[in-house]
């Protein structure tokens, strides 16, 4: 089962190697990870997407994780309301009468042609997973030349109270 784990970690050297070391040594395939600092440049946020063979199993790694000195915290945040994206670059073989199509196709997924070269097009697209792979699999036909994916990062979202439903934030008094 793909479970989707965060955790946060001092931003020190040496981090990243122990806790995948850990993973590795677990034998569980990372699917993706990112890694980067947070609003605290002493911490980073590591997001993992891993397949687990069962609860026991993302239960063991989860304290694996929260007894390695340099993390601060950990969860999985598979089954909660999580906001998720990818970044994809995209390296299309594109002749010049082709790319009037490539940009129309990119259109629709927000993506954007951030180069242009001779015989290609680079597109960035972000988004969740399934909206890269649906833009990739469009893209496969001209031929791609290049595809760099960052990987899922994610958080929890916000409560669902908003701050107008606050009656100490009331618009109308």
């Amino acid at each position: 089962m793909k479970r989707t784990i965060i955790a946060t970690v001092n931003n020190t050297s040496g981090v990243m190697n122990r806790i995948t070391g850990l993973f590795a040594r677990r034998h569980f395939n990372i699917e993706s990870i990112t890694v980067g600092m947070t609003e605290n440049p002493s911490v980073s946020r590591m997001t993992f997407v891993v397949n687990v063979d069962d609860h026991r199993a993302l239960d063991q790694v989860i304290k694996q994780l929260n007894k390695q000195v340099d993390v601060l915290k950990v969860r999985d945040i598979t089954d909660e309301a999580i906001v998720a994206r990818e970044l994809a670059l995209i390296k299309v073989v594109a002749a010049p009468q082709h790319r009037g199509e490539i940009s129309a196709l990119a259109e629709p997924f927000r993506a954007s042609i951030i180069d242009v070269g001779r015989e290609s097009v680079t597109l960035q697209v972000t988004g969740d997973q399934q909206k890269v792979e649906a833009l990739i699999d469009l893209l496969k036909p001209y031929g791609i030349k290049e595809l760099a994916r960052t990987g899922i990062t994610a958080f929890k979202r916000g409560t669902k109270k908003s701050v107008f439903e606050n009656p100490k934030y009331s618009i109308i008094n």
